[in-house]
């Protein structure tokens, strides 16, 4: 086992009023130049001025992405401050309008042209894991290993309960969001690589894509480097919470590939199963019943994380990540974002805030967990109706 295994990582920011508590529809001029001057060649536009991404350098080790998440986190915010901007790291943003500066790319207006209001929707912030497929392997077929298991990711994730100013009653309203764009869901079924590579080729043919990248599912190998691409997480506020998706998405696809017949009990009952639980998922978070390809009962996801560490237990050994149960138990224990998201607003009415102010303490939250914070400064939380 290569306990070593490269993974990169990508983040998408909201740029953050930080008196408005608010997305600007148009950041300060330099703002963006400033965060792209931090970043160097892992800046990356999204898809609105107010967005930033992070693409990562290749990473060989969890403690080289902790120190560098954390400086990215740290970095970014110094930069923004002399503007009055914070950055904050979620799925949704609890104050965010639809009425924002697109990026003046070509690649992003041809989105715009394309998918008309569903791409002038899409304010949503995502967390990507990358990690490295030896070439002598199907990607594919490890892909339909590690499928059954994303609404686990998805669960530990969310951090979009929050649309338009408003609840949405979801955990994951990003996914929901993510339902309206094509090919951004669940794969199609694919036996193993060349099956794929047929589907891209016809979807290309025809011109119903611009190019390979367009297929935008929950995972998917990498058009651009030898990966498989983790994308059906929430961006996370706590840097911890993303150290603890990658451990567990690399375990997962260490374990895969250390299989003699990768996928191979991947079936058309699991793409079924695995929809459900999506659902289940970005409607429940952490409190979803997931089903069990073989099992009569559906589990919560502390019984799916103990059958979890029953499955990946020896590779973690292998790999050196044994906590990583331990952490992700820890996420379940303390709640996950949407959970804290969604108290801190009802506390806020409770206490007579209009929905305004209760949404601002939201943000303030969002804003201190992102700059590496427990919670928002009480002081913050007094004027939290602000203007």
């Amino acid at each position: 086992m290569n306990r070593r295994m490269k993974f990169g990582i990508e983040e998408e920011y909201f740029i953050t009023d930080l008196q408005t508590r608010c997305m600007p529809g148009e950041p300060p001029e330099g703002a963006v130049a400033a965060c792209r001057e931090q970043l160097g060649k892992h800046f990356a536009h999204e898809m609105f001025q107010c967005q930033v991404e992070m693409a990562s350098p290749i990473f060989r080790s969890l403690a080289e992405a902790a120190d560098y998440l954390t400086g990215v986190r740290r970095g970014l915010n110094q930069r923004l401050a002399p503007y009055g901007l914070g950055l904050l790291s979620a799925g949704s943003h609890p104050k965010a309008t639809q009425v924002l500066q697109p990026t003046d790319e070509l690649h992003f207006q041809q989105l715009f042209d394309d998918y008309q209001r569903v791409a002038r929707r899409s304010v949503l912030s995502g967390l990507h894991v990358h990690v490295e497929v030896p070439a002598n392997q199907d990607r594919v077929r490890v892909m339909n290993e590690v499928l059954p298991w994303l609404p686990m990711f998805l669960a530990l994730s969310a951090s979009s309960p929050f649309w338009n100013g408003a609840y949405s009653g979801f955990s994951s309203y990003r996914q929901v969001a993510c339902d309206e764009w094509p090919r951004m869901g669940v794969p199609e079924f694919f036996e193993d690589e060349s099956a794929f590579a047929g589907y891209v080729d016809m979807l290309m043919r025809t011109g119903s894509i611009r190019q390979p990248s367009d297929c935008w599912w929950v995972i998917r190998p990498s058009s651009r480097y030898p990966t498989l691409e983790l994308r059906i997480c929430d961006a996370c506020p706590r840097v911890e919470d993303v150290l603890c998706i990658v451990s567990l998405f690399r375990l997962m696809v260490a374990h895969a590939i250390a299989q003699p017949r990768p996928g191979a009990h991947y079936s058309l009952m699991s793409q079924w199963i695995l929809k459900e639980n999506r659902w289940r998922a970005k409607r429940y978070g952490i409190l979803a019943e997931l089903i069990v390809q073989g099992q009569e009962q559906p589990m919560l996801i502390g019984e799916w994380l103990t059958l979890a560490e029953e499955t990946f237990g020896d590779t973690a050994a292998e790999l050196g990540v044994q906590d990583v149960f331990k952490q992700a138990r820890r996420i379940v224990q303390e709640g996950i974002s949407a959970d804290r998201q969604i108290v801190l607003y009802e506390q806020g009415l409770l206490l007579g805030d209009t929905t305004e102010q209760a949404l601002s303490r939201v943000v303030d939250q969002l804003l201190a967990e992102t700059a590496g914070m427990p919670a928002a400064d009480p002081a913050l939380l007094q004027v939290a109706g602000g203007p």
